[in-house]
């Protein structure tokens, strides 16, 4: 495990419902809240991404919605105008 003179402080806010059940689980799975948050890091590093699935419905309304255009633009490209580069796309923004 890691040498405590190598550890740092990790300071995060968090629903305190969310807490709650995470502590609970964590308890079940024989760890601790640091344990869990290192292991989450540790996997998130060896696999250079977020080592779970994100899906639809686990984001904020905006981002839902973003996702969604996102989504029918690459389904119909030729129902929306494309830019070669972000020159022109701010040109035509500022028409």
């Amino acid at each position: 495990m890691e040498n405590i003179s190598n550890s740092t402080n990790l300071n995060i806010r968090v629903d305190s419902k969310l807490k709650k059940e995470a502590d609970e689980l964590f308890k079940r799975l024989g760890l601790n809240m640091s344990s869990a948050i290192n292991v989450f890091l540790s996997q998130s590093v060896r696999e250079q991404a977020i080592p779970f699935e994100i899906r639809e419905g686990t984001g904020n309304k905006e981002l839902l919605s973003a996702l969604k255009e996102a989504k029918n633009m690459s389904k119909k490209p030729q129902n929306y105008k494309w830019y070669d580069n972000t020159k022109e796309l701010f040109e035509d923004l500022d028409k």
